[in-house]
């Protein structure tokens, strides 16, 4: 803790976590918001899980080309424009009635303005912090993330459930329109700029360290949606339960990531923290009753920010820092890909199975979450006493004669 204690003490780091995550939180009440929502005014888990993977496919189109833009027109702006977007639809899937094919459109374009808060953040922090506070602030910030998932599903839970679903939605609104200021107005945007990168769009993704942070991001946040829209099935919408057990769920990801970041990180260290999660959602499997998911998946989470936290040292420490942002993106497509499998799979399995038939999507995706990153460990960079600051972009320099 006194590693964290430090990090916390260096100028502007808590603000900046506190802003970032405060504008980030509305995503960590919405996907919940919309599955109660869609699911109340069609009574149907599959259509609530197809406008949740739309949504999801949106922002996975949309991540890694936003991310670049803010290295062409500056944070500030890209983040000012699609604040704006996001918080539009989000108004009109909230208080308008619409067949099913109008959320899907509405909240594929939702998806694409989701503000690309998470890659401006982790571009900022190695500029904030010395090469040797690096790694404790990813597993900080992958640690602090989950109190998203804590009080973002028990806020939405009990919204939607007590006072109505269009009000869940709302409150998400409110956190986006104030966290979004408060990022936007943070010093630090304005401080650092990054380069305009000089590589085409898209070739980071040679990078083998950026693939494997990429495809273990998808198959670990699609297990993680079909938890979410299986959880929530168990319990339906009258009940608070869900919404505590997915509370629960995200403990375990804040207890994991604040006992293991300050680790080192090996080539072999993602899939056994992968395997962590494996273990804890098959257990979730057999019996899904309240007290059983809540042990279950508070093993299940303790997995969760430690994985997290080792691909976002492996991508900063094998790419440079006009690519950091993009790679970003591309991760977080790879995240947004996985939600949409996730939660589609799983909704349908629902609809026909129960839900033991969607925590088997999550059980089975947490699987090859292991064996990927296992099978290709030799791509991974060993970062033990190692520096995990971006490397950085280098001109020629004329020198006078």
């Amino acid at each position: 803790m006194s590693a964290y204690g430090s990090l916390l003490k260096t100028p502007g780091v808590g603000r900046v976590i506190a802003a970032q995550l405060t504008a980030r939180f509305p995503f960590g009440m919405l996907s919940l918001a919309y599955l109660l929502h869609v699911e109340h005014i069609f009574h149907s888990y599959g259509a609530a899980g197809l406008v949740l993977a739309t949504t999801s496919i949106g922002q996975a189109l949309a991540g890694p080309l936003t991310s670049r833009w803010m290295g062409s027109w500056g944070m500030r702006p890209v983040l000012v424009l699609t604040s704006i977007v996001a918080f539009t639809t989000m108004g009109v899937i909230a208080f308008f009635v619409m067949p099913l094919w109008a959320y899907v459109v509405i909240g594929f374009v939702g998806g694409l303005a989701v503000p690309p808060v998470q890659p401006a953040v982790r571009t900022i922090y190695p500029k904030m912090v010395t090469s040797k506070q690096l790694t404790p602030l990813f597993s900080l910030d992958a640690s602090a993330q989950e109190l998203i998932w804590v009080a973002g599903p028990v806020i939405t839970t009990f919204v939607a459930t007590q006072i109505g679903t269009v009000e869940a939605i709302v409150v998400a609104m409110v956190f986006l329109l104030v966290g979004g200021a408060w990022f936007i107005a943070s010093p630090e945007l304005g401080r650092v700029r990054i380069p305009r990168s000089k590589r085409a769009f898209g070739v980071v993704m040679k990078r083998p360290a950026v693939v494997v942070a990429t495809l273990t991001g998808l198959l670990l946040i699609g297990a993680c949606a079909a938890v979410e829209a299986s959880v929530t099935s168990v319990f339906g919408e009258g009940s608070p339960n869900a919404g505590i057990v997915l509370a629960v769920f995200a403990v375990g990801s804040l207890v994991g990531g604040l006992a293991l970041g300050h680790r080192p990180i090996s080539k072999n260290t993602l899939w056994l923290r992968m395997t962590i999660v494996f273990v804890g959602l098959v257990l979730a499997v057999g019996n899904p009753t309240f007290w059983w998911l809540c042990i279950a998946l508070v093993i299940a989470g303790a997995g969760i920010a430690p994985a997290l936290a080792v691909m976002f040292g492996s991508v900063s420490a094998t790419v440079k820092f006009s690519d950091t942002a993009e790679a970003y993106g591309w991760m977080g497509t790879g995240q947004l890909i996985g939600a949409a499998g996730g939660s589609a799979v799983a909704g349908f399995l629902i609809d026909s199975n129960g839900p033991s038939g969607g925590l088997m999507v999550g059980a089975v995706m947490a699987a090859a979450g292991v064996v990927l990153p296992l099978a290709m460990r030799s791509w991974l960079p060993d970062l033990r006493g190692r520096d995990v600051s971006p490397i950085p972009d280098t001109e020629p320099v004329t020198i006078p004669s």
